[in-house]
Formats: C-alpha cells, structure tokens, sequence
C-alpha cells in the first residue's frame, strides 16, 4: 500500500531522510488525509513519532522535537521525515502512515539503526 525508504545506519549525529510513496491512495483523497511516521524499536510497542494534517499543522513526539519533520508532497503523492541529529535512541523500524477518510493506509517499514 505505502513503500517507506530511506532507512539505514548513521552514527549519533547524523541525519536520514525517510520518504514514503502513496502510490494507491487517490490524489484527492491524499490531499485531504492526516499523514503520520510511527516507529517500533526492538521489544516495544509502536509509537507515533510525528503528523502532518491537511491545514499544515504538524505535531511531534516529544523526543523528536526540534530535531524532525514531516512534510509531504500532494502533486507526487509523497510524505517525508527529515531526522537530524539521530541518537541511538531513534534506532526503530519507522513506518508511515496515510489516514484517509475511507481508510488507513500503512506501508512496510523502513529500519533505521544509529550508532554511537
């Protein structure tokens, strides 16, 4: 349904930029949906990191404040998390999330491992 990319290994520090393709979801219905990055570190549940509404408010996990973003590109059906100064602490399986009026969609995760 979605496909998550950009994942991988970077040490403390350094910055990834993960990127999710909504091939499926109709343009209009994009346009309108709440887009979410949620993320499972080993032997945990999953947790939202970050959203992004269809008024452009977005909302973050505590611990990514000022260090993540979500964007998102309507006309390429793509949304996006910029994550700078990765702490070990961000190691998870990240997916992404598109919440349409008519249903959720969810992609395969994309792993991200930091290093210390």
């Amino acid at each position: 349904q979605l496909q998550a990319s950009g994942g991988g290994s970077v040490q403390a520090g350094g910055s990834l930029k993960l990127s999710c393709k909504a091939s499926r979801v109709i343009t209009s219905e994009f346009v309108r949906s709440r887009m979410g990055w949620y993320r499972q570190a080993p032997g945990k549940e999953r947790e939202l990191v970050a959203t992004l509404i269809n008024d452009g408010t977005t909302n973050y996990q505590d611990s990514v404040k000022g260090r993540s973003t979500i964007s998102k590109d309507n006309a390429k059906k793509m949304v996006y998390l910029q994550m700078n100064s990765l702490e070990p602490e961000d190691t998870a399986v990240y997916y992404c999330n598109v919440q349409a009026s008519s249903r959720d969609y969810w992609g395969r995760g994309t792993l991200v491992t930091v290093s210390s």
